[in-house]
């Protein structure tokens, strides 16, 4: 799942960052709305957490504009403004959720995840491919009955070819899925992580390469 972080203080913005990629979100940031326009023209955001006291105006400018534009990414306030008027105004303007500074970052992580969940489609909270279990809600993935330990990385890669079984996943789509803007399309880094999944799935082999396409797993 990827992530916009719109934050002007780059402290902040950095530690909001690392905490939602340590959790397993792909994360792009953006000091001010213009750049925050930017990123959303050419990206498919699955959250957007805002701040709104930004250098080039307000946040909720540009909810406004996404909403009226048609978008329907879900939206994270994220703001020192704590007044039941700034609430009701966030809401108004098509926010989903409304954090206020200072915050636990646990707390921002579960919110984002839960707003991530309510844009996708409905699905079951399990997707089970041969003898593989794959856990949405407890982020955890079971191999013929054995629980097994994956980083957040390795996690969303194989629930995006879990939920994909039989269909070729390009490494380009999985970075879309998985990464952020910091990963290079032609670096090895979704092969690095498919050599290790392959190697904590174990026998027989879940994942197959397609040459020159990308990954699969057959159901």
């Amino acid at each position: 799942m990827r992530i916009l972080v719109c934050e002007d203080d780059p402290e902040l913005c950095d530690e909001v960052a690392a905490g939602l990629r340590g959790a397993g979100f792909a994360v792009d940031v953006a000091p001010d709305l213009a750049a925050a326009d930017l990123k959303t023209a050419v990206n498919e955001y699955d959250c957007l957490v805002v701040d709104r006291g930004l250098p080039d105006g307000d946040g909720l400018d540009l909810i406004r504009a996404h909403r009226e534009a048609g978008g329907r990414t879900p939206v994270l306030i994220l703001t020192a403004r704590d007044t039941l008027a700034d609430r009701l105004d966030g809401f108004a303007d098509g926010a989903d959720d409304y954090l206020v500074k200072p915050f636990a970052l646990d707390e921002l992580t579960a919110r984002v995840r839960a707003l991530c969940r309510r844009r996708e489609r409905p699905a079951a909270a399990h997707t089970r491919v041969r003898d593989l279990v794959v856990d949405r809600s407890r982020r955890r993935v079971q191999r013929a009955g054995v629980l097994l330990t994956l980083t957040p990385k390795e996690f969303g890669v194989l629930e995006v070819l879990a939920e994909r079984a039989g269909v070729v996943v390009s490494r380009s789509e999985l970075i879309e899925c998985c990464w952020d803007e910091m990963a290079e399309p032609a670096s090895n880094v979704v092969d690095a992580v498919i050599m290790q999944l392959r190697r904590k799935l174990g026998a027989p082999p879940l994942i197959e390469t397609v040459r020159g396409a990308g990954f699969t797993i057959t159901p």
